[in-house]
């Protein structure tokens, strides 16, 4: 029993992990691209854009989420950092379903300079979450 739980904390971290840098890179890289996306060609980049890194995050955050509830649920004396940490996460869903999903919708439709920005500044907590978040697992 020892083993399964050492290997789900283990899938959690590593999980967390990915999502840490995944997030660093669309916060550095990806989202400040859009800016520069031909805005002839903008929605389509976008619906590419949204279908293909759905196939890398959806799957992560997926594990990330299960695996700490099942963390959550299964081990005893949880550390308070663990608590933490998903209490972290489950705010990262919230931030992402409530704005994300509506900020990529939007630009899926038409380019929008002021909707990269907000979704730039807005994944900067994203970003920050998900870095503490693994800061408090390590």
């Amino acid at each position: 029993m020892t083993t399964n739980l050492l290997s789900l904390d283990q899938l959690h971290l590593i999980s967390t992990s990915m999502m840490v840098a995944i997030i660093w890179i669309v916060q550095i890289l990806h989202y400040p691209a859009f800016l520069f996306i031909d805005k002839e060609r903008y929605t389509e980049f976008q619906q590419f854009h949204m279908n293909k890194i759905s196939y890398i995050i959806v799957p992560l955050m997926l594990v990330e989420l299960i695996s700490g509830l099942s963390i959550l649920f299964t081990v005893e004396n949880i550390q308070f950092s663990f608590y933490v940490s998903l209490s972290l996460l489950i705010l990262i869903w919230l931030i992402t379903g409530l704005f994300f999903t509506k900020f990529h919708s939007e630009l899926s439709k038409k380019f929008s300079h002021n909707t990269i920005l907000r979704l730039i500044r807005l994944n900067w907590i994203r970003t920050v979450f998900w870095t503490i978040r693994l800061a408090l697992l390590l």
